[in-house]
């Protein structure tokens, strides 16, 4: 588990909460069912209209990564690479077929298929490059899923404090009904703001860096592949990759 962002979720509810508290108010104040469900529940509605159903589910998917992000270990991939220019230069090509059925990561057992293939090293960039492409371009659209649920959270928040405060203002003769309506007006306020900026827009933004990272860690991997290809030796693809280590 990412500890930073078990810090950070840590760090949020205790200044709201603590906030909260340390001003003299009381925890429950910031409970409301009906701001809950306009906030919340419009917010998931606005998302889900705007994106597919494929891209819905790999948000939901990726959204683990925010606790428990793909390893992505760049100076042990240079490694593996190294280990796979021994072998090849050993065994031939062919040798790195076992390899990739060993290989858990998809794009590198695809990769390594392809070498032991004897595929040509173009053919191979273009195979590569254009699965690496389409998978960052599919894993940023699910990404900007929680990026938009957080610009229409605040939006929604505000519809949820003018409910609120018609509420409030058709009740005027009932005096008992217009603390209920004033606690929607102002507490669905703080949930579209407080879970946008908070929630949604943090969770969008760690999603593109963990996105960019693995990107340019296959890259590197398929750099490391066409040397594979090419023959280099071991102590040359190890000092090639070495602009990715730093």
């Amino acid at each position: 588990m990412d500890r930073l962002s078990l810090l950070g979720i840590l760090l949020v509810l205790g200044a709201i909460f603590g906030g909260q508290m340390v001003d003299g108010g009381q925890l429950d104040t910031l409970l409301n069912g009906a701001a809950a469900i306009i906030v919340f529940g419009g917010t998931l509605g606005a998302g889900l209209l705007q994106f597919s159903l494929p891209e819905a589910r790999r948000a939901v998917h990726m959204l683990s990564w925010v606790f428990s992000p793909p390893a992505l270990n760049f100076a042990q991939g240079a490694e593996k690479l190294v280990g796979w220019s021994m072998q090849s230069r050993r065994f031939g090509l062919i040798g790195l077929e076992r390899q990739a059925e060993l290989e858990q990561d998809l794009f590198l057992r695809k990769g390594l298929q392809l070498i032991a293939d004897g595929v040509e090293k173009e053919t191979i960039r273009d195979i590569m490059e254009i699965e690496l492409n389409i998978r960052e371009q599919r894993d940023l659209q699910a990404a900007r899923v929680f990026e938009s649920m957080g610009g229409y959270a605040p939006t929604i928040g505000i519809i949820g404090a003018v409910l609120g405060l018609i509420h409030v203002m058709s009740n005027l003769a009932d005096p008992e009904t217009l603390g209920s309506g004033i606690a929607t007006a102002f507490v669905a306020t703080v949930y579209g703001v407080g879970i946008a900026n908070l929630v949604l827009l943090p969770i969008a933004g760690k999603l593109r860096s963990i996105i960019h990272l693995r990107y340019q860690y296959h890259e590197m991997m398929l750099e490391g592949f066409l040397s594979v290809v090419q023959g280099h030796n071991p102590a040359a693809i190890r000092l090639r990759l070495e602009s990715y280590l730093k």
